[in-house]
């Protein structure tokens, strides 16, 4: 993680008079901008913040992420696709934000946004940059616009993306062999266990769902911990609500990815699907990593 952070915004504090950059974060103040004036940034990192007080004016953020070569190791297989994802502050006020891509823009968060992730991916050779254009107000004292960003791989095994992904087609769809094969050796959590609930926030368009954990495999982060019922380990994984998940009896194999401190899903087989998978993968030493069954 701190080796992810140490890819820093390189010169950031020369581009704009007044900011401060700590590693991947950046805080400035509109107040030493001309009127009207663009002012160009560029972030190269894994994730970080944005915190732009008094916006006048506008900010230009080229995404150039040098990207932790995490899965190359895996077949020899590089990201085909990078993918970022951007979360208000609850205090997003004073500007909107767009997406910049080969000269069109398209909007992501208007002013005083709910505090929904917003998430799209681009080829490497595309050129794509976030927009931050202030919003006329007469009185900017109180006007704060803060986001948090994340950019990694888009490492074959689909990746979760929050609700309000703007790549989210085919979310839903059951993953492949394939994706399952590579979601166990990539995934930031692998967690076999059970479905203890489903709640749905309808506002935010997610469903939360408790999982009581027989084996954690693998987790990157504190997801899962003791104190669950009967005496398990228990943590919560988010999905898009419209894949209309129930709770339901069975073993599942729950893979995915941590976004902003939360953790939302990838793959989810059964685990006798994925015995069955797995097992077969290995006779014909197609498996991408090797991975305890029992």
């Amino acid at each position: 993680m701190w080796a992810l952070r140490a890819l820093c915004l390189a010169g950031l504090g020369a581009a704009l008079g007044g900011a401060s950059a700590d590693q991947c974060s950046w805080r400035g103040s509109g107040l030493s901008q001309e009127a009207g004036s663009v002012e160009q940034l560029s972030l190269h990192c894994a994730e970080g913040s944005l915190e732009w007080l008094y916006p006048t004016g506008a900010l230009r953020l080229r995404l150039a992420p040098r990207l932790p070569p995490a899965t190359t190791a895996v077949k020899g297989r590089s990201p085909q696709h990078v993918t970022a994802c951007v979360k208000p502050a609850g205090t997003f006020r004073g500007a909107q934000l767009y997406l910049e891509r080969e000269g069109m823009l398209e909007l992501l968060l208007p002013e005083a946004p709910r505090p929904r992730v917003r998430c799209f991916s681009w080829l490497p050779r595309e050129k794509v940059a976030l927009f931050l254009q202030a919003t006329p107000h007469r009185d900017i004292s109180r006007r704060i616009a803060a986001f948090r960003y994340e950019l990694r791989g888009d490492w074959l095994a689909r990746p979760a993306l929050p609700a309000a992904s703007l790549t989210g087609e085919g979310a839903c769809r059951p993953c492949n062999d394939t994706e399952i094969l590579m979601a166990i050796c990539t995934s930031d959590f692998v967690i076999r266990g059970s479905i203890r609930s489903v709640s749905n926030d309808a506002e935010l368009q997610e469903s939360v769902i408790g999982v009581s954990a027989a084996r954690i495999h693998r987790q990157k982060f504190p997801l899962f911990q003791a104190g669950g019922w009967p005496g398990r380990p228990a943590g919560s994984i988010r999905t898009p609500l419209r894949c209309g998940v129930k709770p339901g009896p069975g073993t599942f194999l729950f893979t995915g990815w941590l976004h902003f401190g939360e953790a939302w899903l990838s793959c989810a087989p059964r685990y006798r699907d994925f015995q069955r998978i797995y097992e077969g993968a290995r006779r014909t030493r197609q498996n991408p990593c090797e991975f305890p069954v029992d």
